[in-house]
């Protein structure tokens, strides 16, 4: 089993920046691909960022613009979201996902999901 521990949300300004970490543990030798979802109230779980845990190449969803940068720092296991200019639009529930494959976009092939960190934006 893979255990995910996210932080780092909480409420913001307009303009703002925050870093979300994911902290793994457990069996983390069997996850390769680890991606960030959000999901806002009455929405669907969207895919934000993704990337191998072993570094590369990063991929990002279509509501990224540029204003999110997804990390990895492997001696301690954790994996990082860098948002800046955060937007209203931006509120929703974060979370961090990991499956055995390589990172993809659609939420229900991760394997392992954390709790979620509320990301709330104020105009």
């Amino acid at each position: 089993q893979v255990q995910l521990v996210e932080s780092g949300g909480g409420l913001v300004q307009a303009g703002g920046s925050l870093r979300l970490s994911c902290a793994a543990s457990g069996r983390t030798l069997s996850i390769y691909g680890m991606a960030w979802f959000r999901q806002a109230r009455g929405s669907e779980r969207e895919f934000v960022a993704g990337m191998s845990w072993t570094g590369g190449t990063t991929y990002y969803g279509g509501s990224a613009e540029g204003r999110f940068t997804i990390s990895r720092d492997n001696a301690n296991n954790t994996l990082y979201l860098h948002i800046v200019s955060l937007k209203p639009e931006d509120t929703a529930v974060y979370y961090c996902a990991a499956r055995p494959g390589v990172p993809v976009t659609t939420y229900w092939e991760y394997s392992y999901w954390g709790q979620g960190t509320q990301v709330t934006v104020s105009s």
